[in-house]
């Protein structure tokens, strides 16, 4: 028998939801289920909202799920509620996510279609195309609001991320150059309470001091020689949500302190003003060098430091991360391969050695370019040594001398076994055929070496 709620207990219920704030209390419930993707459905079977763990589940951002059509995988039946439905959906990074459904049809008085709820619950992701077995995506790994990692160097960075994120604390993100700080700056815009609100960036290393004071700030109309109209400043065009200051260690002393009152006050004058601004923005900022440094050499002020890194996040270079090699390598291969210019489905082995070898000065951009490169000048279902751009290949040894060079040793070459078989996440063969080994030979020398 169904228990009915009295009368009585729904006035209470309905006073008791009277002291929040309708949306902030709907959004909040939503983000309980962190094992799913929450979905609110209007009528016309457009997404009017979801929680932040849809962005990780299905591979998209807020801003591409909110505003689109149910996908037809996923669509809403307006005649009945469902639940436990098995849906295989393909995502944009070339994985098969299988889940489960659970929906709630909203309906009028009279029967008639409102909207629904909808969950989709995952169950496991799996590679659309099994005929490459060298891509990442049949590998475990995680996609973290377009950050992917497989490396445990990473999982502190995505807890940070997480945690700070909900709070309102100035982030200073710390890592060299290309890799990938203006990514984690997204994601904690895109987790926190903010994430429906403007996320603006700018490179502070890239205009000159005029310039960036008038595209941070903004310019009143005759402020300056071409200044014809007023101009609002990036802090006034993100008010409300986040602004990413990359490089925030070349600023110019004149604009720190500028920056501190923005940061302290929450407001500022326009560059030949006289009418203050206030605005609510969050910032994020991120450096290669080290902003102590900077203040020991009188580059930097202090007391703007201690603002900007109450948290700071440090991005392990890809030299510190090589588990990432490979799976970065594939993910934009798969990126040039949907542009039908080329189609790469295999890395030779002398190139993927060459390549899981290279130190990365340039981290994941360089990376990227370099694919770039070799889809430009090659040509075929193979990326060759030939391919790769021209400090890949030389001054380097032949492959017989560096290959004894590399096994000189006792412990190189056990080094070099353990590096191969963490590349490839223990498979032999994938392993056995980077160091240029037959199987049999992989086999008989990690029984020797007890790997």
């Amino acid at each position: 028998m169904k228990r009915r709620i009295s009368s009585n207990s729904n006035a209470q219920l309905t006073q008791w939801l009277t002291q929040f704030d309708q949306e902030d209390l709907f959004t909040k419930w939503l983000e309980l289920y962190s094992f799913a993707a929450a979905l609110v459905i209007d009528k016309n079977h457009n997404i009017l909202f979801c929680n932040s763990h849809a962005e990780t589940i299905l591979g998209l951002k807020a801003q591409q799920i909110i505003g689109s059509r149910c996908d037809q995988s996923y669509d809403i039946d307006e005649k009945k509620s469902c639940s436990g439905k098995q849906l295989k959906l393909n995502k944009t990074d070339g994985t098969r996510l299988e889940a489960k459904q659970y929906s709630q049809v909203l309906t009028d008085k009279e029967g008639n279609f409102l909207g629904a709820f909808s969950l989709l619950i995952p169950e496991i992701a799996q590679k659309t195309d099994q005929a490459q077995p060298e891509s990442p995506t049949s590998k475990e790994h995680i996609n973290f609001h377009g950050i992917l990692s497989r490396s445990p160097a990473m999982q502190p960075v995505f807890q940070i991320i997480q945690n700070a994120a909900k709070t309102e604390a100035t982030v200073l993100v710390r890592g060299e150059s290309g890799s990938g700080k203006e990514l984690v700056a997204q994601a904690i815009h895109d987790l926190s309470p903010r994430r429906t609100a403007p996320f603006l960036a700018i490179n502070c290393a890239a205009l000159s001091i005029n310039l960036l004071e008038s595209e941070l700030f903004g310019h009143v109309r005759g402020a300056f020689s071409g200044a014809i109209t007023d101009h609002a400043g990036l802090f006034q065009q993100a008010d409300g949500g986040t602004l990413f200051l990359d490089e925030v260690a070349e600023l110019p002393s004149e604009l720190q302190a500028k920056l501190l009152r923005v940061i302290q006050e929450r407001n500022y004058i326009p560059v030949g003003g006289n009418q203050t601004i206030n605005v609510d923005v969050r910032i994020v900022t991120a450096t290669h060098r080290s902003l102590r440094d900077e203040v020991k050499n009188g580059h930097f002020r202090e007391d703007l430091m201690y603002r900007l890194r109450v948290v700071p996040i440090f991005i392990p270079p890809l030299r510190e991360r090589r588990e990432d090699i490979n799976l970065l390598l594939w993910h934009f291969i798969q990126q040039h391969n949907a542009k039908n210019f080329r189609h790469i489905a295999k890395i030779d082995p002398q190139a993927m050695r060459i390549l899981l070898d290279y130190p990365w000065p340039g981290n994941i951009r360089e990376l990227q370019n370099v694919i770039e490169y070799a889809f430009v000048v090659g040509r075929g279902s193979t990326l060759k040594p030939s391919e790769l751009p021209p400090e890949f290949t030389e001054q380097r040894q032949s492959p017989e001398t560096e290959k004894t060079n590399n096994f000189f040793s006792r412990e190189g070459e056990i080094e070099a076994i353990t590096r191969a078989l963490e590349q490839t996440n223990g498979k032999v063969s994938v392993a056995a055929e980077i160091l240029d080994m037959s199987r049999a030979t992989f086999w008989r020398k990690r029984k020797q070496y007890g790997i």
